[in-house]
């Protein structure tokens, strides 16, 4: 959401494409138009959701603005009430109540100094803010030559080099309150603090919220008890409405005015609002009297509870906190072994630099990678150091500050990839011949891992895509109807696991709470394996979070305890069982959403490709774990299943990579995460408005990728219409789209998306896509992508379409011209079924691929079928069997497992696509056929 007005089509238009400028009286456009009738600050559709960058541009439009006036440039008319620079004073007005550092009261004596024309000097206090946002020094003194004497600037030492953090204060205020805790602050800092804090203070409880949503800069909050429920402050309809959610969401009506309540409720209410949004963030409560009780009665909610002048304790304990938060023990014990003069008498030449240093050849690998990282590479596992196989200090450390950031119960890290964190997961949970309800259009490491288990897969179906010849994700109904259909054959008891991708290639993304109490209400005791390879990042955005499998295991653990959940379970169970105790038929069971049993057990495992969307070397991954029976019933699997797959000699700059990335977001993860959804906003915003771009590309939405039946009513791109749109389709919607992956349709450039990426994008501009279907091809944000990478991103599209435009007008009129997705294509296969041999029982779909896969590496056991013979033997009624994985590059799922039958759908989809790359398939001889 935006505390900002409408900006103009050519700003929002612009903006990405111009970012890379300089000068900004060539790029800055006006933000604002006039409030609405109610006072309102209203934003326009399209803009970015968040203030970050609302914030910085409309102080770089008013440093344009008054330097226009200043240099004479520019008529007066901007000052009016309705002008741009009023406007914008306005706006910023609200918005620096959020912020630490300047404050209203600032952006009230610029207004006054231009008022009074004195714009050389609003010029200049109107710089000392841009210089900060772009993170510039200033001078330290706030009672400088700028600030009449006797003035108190909210401001204070820009060019300490400290990390600095803001706290949240949430109380009713005078000017002087807040001086007087502003030079109280001061005085406490020492030369020796490891950080600075400034505060940014409340008077209410919704204001509290909106400054948590948008200032991500604040890592603690204290809550005195005289805050005040209601915000007094303009804001946009899209935050208030945020707001509400945000009360809602916690299971609290509204804010907590009521005179009928206590302080002590009040304060309750206002903490547990405040901790659904920002888990990460520390709450302090400071209270007068009977704070011995108080500090009984809300232990769970607040780190502490002070008196009013305990300040030097406060002072200590915030940045205490953070520096928990900080901590790096991994990171710190390879710096220190860095460091220390040691002689190798081990394995490992390269390390210290021994092999490499001194060589005539190779001694570029150190001036290339630096002397630090051969300085760090080792093969011991003490001196400070731990092993990942048996960590007892420093890793083992990093896991449990892990698995606090991402909200697990147990965290390891992984060196090779979530490919193997699949596996370890698949061999710890599943004993040969049990089924996995898997959906086939899964990361092929799963399809191997059931395999090396000897499980039986049962293949979920997603949604196909056939327009974009891609797959979407399994619909819940699917899912509940397998387990129905096992529970008719008696066969219940063998499904042990569900493994589903959350979210998708492409972005779909499940309720994944949702999913998990409807499966449990048929078998409670299953195993989930969500892979969330490309989701590690939405663990710390406050809507993304709720979809996630650790928030969701741990939001449903608490639901399962509560007396209204086990009256609902009670009360429908009446429904779903007739008298006689045999179940009532399918159709109930598919019409009404599931309640589990209160008994249910949470078995929740997240695989995540950390360094896919979050900072790690490449091959960084975790396992995330949610499971009430680890103790006793996975424990130990899990280890053997880890020692089988992890190598006893990981690379420690992936781990150390690792336990930075931690502390990365849990420090700024909300901004970064943030700033990576407001700029997929902006470029899909630039290719809708832009007329050029329209004309070639366009911007696949909710509507396009998910079917109409297992939508919501929400708008096509929620986040396009604020937080509250997206926060509500994140809530409600069986499935909603990820904003950061853009799926953008080129049939109308009359290339293919293989073409579009390596011909157009790659070779020639050295972009860098995620990945690309027959007409499409997917970008994605990330916590690294910066405005000026989106800018030159349209920029590269501009040019190519006005090449394509340029090669359309060219072209002979006269002759037709065939575009890639004009092509009649075969709709994507369903899996057909596993063979007679290998297939368990007719009725139910699993089957040993197993035994199927090791029979197809026996060469006497296989012959090699050419397209064109085997769609001539299956005419003929012949049962062709793969004897391996085919898997094309892209879509990259398997199209044909070990044991499946091979039809004629099959033969007629791989032979239109147009991949390069075909993994288990020879051109030359074929398909590999058992025999």
């Amino acid at each position: 959401m935006t505390l900002l007005g409408n900006a103009s089509p050519e700003f929002v238009s612009n903006t990405a494409a111009i970012e890379a400028r300089t000068d900004v009286e060539t790029t800055i456009q006006p933000i604002l138009q006039t409030q609405g009738s109610t006072g309102e600050l209203e934003r326009d559709l399209g803009m970015p959701s968040s203030t970050w960058r609302l914030r910085s541009d409309a102080w770089e439009y008013l440093r344009f603005g008054v330097k226009r006036i200043a240099l004479g440039n520019d008529d007066e008319t901007a000052l009016t009430r309705d002008g741009e620079i009023a406007r914008n004073l306005r706006a910023l007005e609200t918005i620096e109540m959020y912020w630490a550092g300047f404050g209203q009261r600032y952006v009230r004596g610029i207004a006054e100094l231009l008022s009074a024309g004195e714009y050389q000097i609003a010029l200049e206090r109107i710089g000392r803010v841009v210089q900060r946002l772009r993170g510039s020094t200033v001078p330290e003194d706030p009672r400088d030559e700028l600030l009449e004497e006797g003035e108190s600037a909210e401001f204070y030492d820009d060019a300490d080099p400290r990390p600095r953090f803001e706290v949240l204060v949430i109380d009713e205020t005078t000017v002087n309150d807040r001086d007087s805790m502003r030079s109280e602050n001061l005085r406490l800092r020492s030369a020796a603090d490891q950080f600075i804090y400034d505060f940014v203070v409340v008077p209410s409880a919704d204001d509290a919220i909106a400054a948590l949503l948008t200032n991500p800069n604040i890592l603690a909050c204290i809550i005195r008890p005289g805050f005040s429920g209601r915000s007094t402050q303009a804001l946009s309809r899209d935050l208030r409405d945020t707001i509400a959610l945000a009360w809602e969401s916690a299971n609290v009506p509204t804010a907590p005015a009521s005179s009928s309540l206590s302080s002590v409720q009040r304060v309750v209410r206002l903490a547990d609002v405040l901790h659904s949004i920002r888990p990460e963030i520390d709450l302090y409560l400071m209270a007068g009297a009977n704070i011995e009780d108080l500090a009984g009665a809300l232990s769970r909610r607040f780190r502490r509870v002070f008196r009013r002048e305990d300040q030097l304790e406060l002072h200590l304990s915030l940045l205490r906190r953070v520096s928990h938060l900080y901590d790096t023990p991994f990171f710190a014990a390879i710096q220190d072994h860095a460091r220390r003069p040691v002689g190798v008498f081990h394995a490992l030449p390269v390390a210290r630099g021994g092999s490499v240093v001194n060589s005539k050849w190779i001694n570029d690998l150190a001036d290339f990678y630096g002397l630090n990282l051969l300085l760090a590479e080792t093969s011991a596992t003490s001196g400070g150091l731990d092993s990942l196989l048996a960590p007892v200090h420093t890793l083992k450390k990093a896991q449990e500050l892990a698995a606090r950031a991402f909200g697990a119960k147990q965290t390891f890290f992984v060196t090779n990839g979530t490919s193997t964190a699949n596996k370890v997961v698949h061999q710890a949970m599943v004993q040969p011949g049990e089924v996995v309800l898997v959906d086939r259009n899964c990361h092929k490491s799963h399809h191997h891992a059931i395999m090396l288990t000897g499980a039986r897969p049962a293949y979920l179906e997603a949604y196909p895509l056939n327009d974009y010849a891609f797959y979407g994700a399994v619909p819940l109904s699917s899912i509940k109807q397998m387990l129905l259909d096992y529970r008719a054959a008696g066969r219940l008891d063998e499904v042990r696991m569900v493994t589903l991708t959350n979210c998708t290639f492409d972005g779909i993304v499940y309720d994944t709470e949702r999913v998990m109490a409807e499966c449990l209400a048929i078998k409670p005791d299953l195993v989930f394996l969500w892979d969330e390879a490309w989701f590690a990042f939405a663990a710390f955005h406050p809507v993304t979070r709720r979809r996630t499998a650790m928030a969701s295991a741990k939001h449903l653990s608490e639901r399962l305890k509560t007396s209204a959940h086990a009256a609902a379970y009670a009360e429908q169970q009446k429904r779903l069982f007739n008298e006689d105790g045999t179940p009532a038929p399918d159709e109930v069971w598919l019409s009404e959403r599931l309640i589990p049993s209160p008994e249910a057990k949470l078995r929740v495992y997240a695989s995540q490709s950390t360094h896919k969307t979050l900072t790690s070397l490449r091959q960084g991954s975790m396992i995330h774990v949610w499971d009430q029976e680890w103790v006793r019933d996975a424990r130990e699997s899990f280890a053997e299943a880890y020692m089988t797959h992890t190598s006893t000699s990981p690379n420690y700059q992936i781990l150390t990579s690792l336990d930075l990335g931690r502390r990365q977001v849990e420090l700024e993860g909300y901004d970064l995460v943030q700033r990576q959804l407001d700029l997929a906003t902006s470029l899909s915003q630039a290719i809708a408005r832009h007329s050029l771009l329209r004309k070639f590309f366009r911007v696949l939405t909710a509507h396009d990728l998910i079917p109409e039946e297992l939508r919501g009513e929400g708008s096509a791109m929620p986040l396009r219409r604020g937080l509250a749109d997206m926060w509500r389709a994140w809530e409600h919607d069986e499935f909603v789209v990820d904003p950061s992956r853009i799926t953008v349709e080129i049939t109308r450039t009359g290339v293919d998306g293989d073409t579009f990426k390596h011909d157009y994008l790659m070779d020639r501009f050295g972009i860098q896509v995620n990945k690309t279907s027959r007409n499409t091809v997917l970008f994605m944000t990330n916590i690294g992508t910066s405005r000026s990478g989106v800018a030159y991103l349209i920029e590269v599209l501009v040019k190519l379409a006005e090449r394509f435009e340029e090669r359309q007008e060219q072209r002979d009129m006269t002759q037709p011209i065939t575009l890639p997705g004009e092509v009649p294509m075969p709709p994507l296969p369903d899996f057909s079924s596993f063979s007679e041999d290998f297939a368990t029982d007719a009725s139910l779909p699993d089957g040993d691929m197993r035994t199927a896969f090791f029979n197809g590496q026996r060469r006497t056991a296989v012959e090699y079928v050419l397209p064109a013979q085997m769609r001539e033997r299956i005419a003929n009624g012949e049962t062709l069997v793969s004897a391996g994985f085919v898997t094309p590059y892209p879509p990259g799922f398997p199209v044909l497992v070990p044991g499946q039958v091979i039809t004629k759908e099959v033969v007629d989809f791989m032979s239109v696509l147009d991949t390069r790359e075909i993994h288990g398939f020879d051109a030359e001889r074929g398909y590999r056929v058992l025999l």
